[in-house]
C-alpha cells in the first residue's frame, strides 16, 4: 500500500510538472478564443503606421530586438523613464507611441487580455511583411514585466562598434542564437537609418574596410567636427525602404554603414553566410524568419508571471 501511495504521489507530481511546462509554452493560437480579432487589429495599425512613415517599420523591428535582449521579450523597454533612457536606447529607439496606440485599440476590443510584449512581437513581424519581407507564425502568450533592467540594457545590447567576437558571444548568450542567426538578424539593417555619431569614426579613417566613394558620400551629411551627430544615413543605401537581401551585397562591396555591420564580412567566420544570403533572397528570408521566432522566445514570461499591462508605459496600479 505504501509503495502504491508513493507511486500515486510521484505520478501526481509528474502530471503537475508537465502541466506547468505545458502552460508555460507559447502558442500561435493563444488568443484565438480570448481575443480573435487581436492579430488583425495589430496588423492594420502597423500597416497604417508604416504607410505614414516607412522608417517606422525598421523602428518597430528594432524595438522588439532591444526588448528581447534585456531580460527577455517582456515589454520592459516600454516602461517610461527606465531602459528607454539607457545610452543604447536613448535617442535611437522609437515607436513607443505606435505601440501605445495599438494597445489602446486592442484594449477596446479585449480588456486586459493581450500583452504589450505580444503586441511588440507581432508588430515587428507585421512591419517586415509591410515592407516586402517574409512572414512567419508568431508564438504568443507572453506576459509583461513588472520592472525594467537598465544595467542589462547597458551591458547586453550590441553597439555600433561591436567586434565580430562581441556579436557572436552576445547573441549566443540569448537563447543560444547561433552565428547564422546573428548574421540573419543583422539583416534587419536592410531597413532603417543610423545617426552620424554612430559611424563618424568609421568614415573618417577609423576603418580600412570601407569603400572610399561610399565614405565620401557619407561625409557630406556627417561632418568630422562641428555637429551633425543626429544626422541620419540609411543602413542600406541600395534599397533603404524595402526588406530585401541588398544589405549583404553591400557588405561584400565594403558598404556596411556601421563597424558592427562590416565586421560580418572578410573576417572568415561569417563570410560564407554573408555570401549565401547575398546570393539568395529566399535563404535570407527563411533564416531571418527562423531567427526572429527564436529571438522572440528569449525568456518570455508566461502563466502567472508578470501581468497584462493596461497601459504599456507603466505597470498596473
Amino acid at each position: 500500500m505504501a509503495a502504491s501511495a508513493a507511486s500515486c504521489i510521484s505520478l501526481l507530481v509528474l502530471v503537475v510538472a508537465l502541466a506547468a511546462v505545458a502552460s508555460a509554452q507559447l502558442s500561435p493560437t493563444f488568443y484565438d478564443t480570448s481575443c480573435p480579432r487581436a492579430a488583425a487589429t495589430i496588423k492594420a495599425a502597423v500597416v497604417a503606421a508604416v504607410r505614414a512613415e516607412p522608417r517606422m517599420g525598421a523602428s518597430l523591428v528594432r524595438l522588439h530586438f532591444h526588448d528581447c535582449f534585456v531580460q527577455g521579450c517582456d515589454a520592459s523597454i516600454l516602461l517610461a523613464g527606465q531602459e528607454q533612457d539607457a545610452p543604447p536606447n536613448k535617442g535611437s529607439v522609437r515607436g513607443y507611441g505606435v505601440i501605445e496606440n495599438i494597445k489602446t485599440q486592442v484594449e477596446a476590443i479585449c480588456k486586459q487580455t493581450v500583452s504589450c510584449a505580444d503586441i511588440v512581437t507581432l508588430a515587428a513581424r507585421d512591419s517586415v511583411v509591410a515592407l516586402g519581407g517574409p512572414s512567419w507564425t508568431v508564438p504568443l502568450g507572453r506576459r509583461d514585466s513588472l520592472d525594467a533592467n537598465v544595467a542589462q540594457a547597458n551591458s547586453d545590447l550590441p553597439g555600433p562598434t561591436s567586434s565580430l567576437n562581441d556579436l557572436v558571444t552576445g547573441f549566443m548568450k540569448k537563447n543560444s542564437l547561433s552565428l547564422v542567426d546573428m548574421v540573419a538578424l543583422s539583416g534587419a539593417h536592410t531597413l532603417g537609418q543610423a545617426q552620424c555619431q554612430n559611424f563618424r569614426a568609421r568614415i573618417y579613417g577609423g576603418d580600412a574596410n570601407i569603400n572610399a566613394a561610399y565614405a565620401t558620400s557619407l561625409k557630406a551629411n556627417c561632418p568630422q567636427t562641428g555637429g551633425g551627430d543626429n544626422n541620419l544615413a540609411p543602413l542600406d543605401p541600395t534599397t533603404p525602404n524595402g526588406f530585401d537581401n541588398a544589405y549583404y551585397a553591400n557588405l561584400m562591396s565594403q558598404r556596411g554603414l556601421l563597424h558592427s555591420d562590416q565586421v560580418l564580412f572578410n573576417n572568415g567566420t561569417a563570410d560564407n553566410t554573408v555570401r549565401n544570403f547575398a546570393s539568395s533572397a529566399a535563404a535570407f528570408g527563411s533564416a531571418f524568419a527562423s531567427a526572429m521566432i527564436k529571438m522572440g522566445n528569449i525568456e518570455p514570461k508566461t502563466g502567472t508571471q508578470g501581468q497584462i499591462r493596461l497601459v504599456c508605459s507603466k505597470v498596473n496600479s
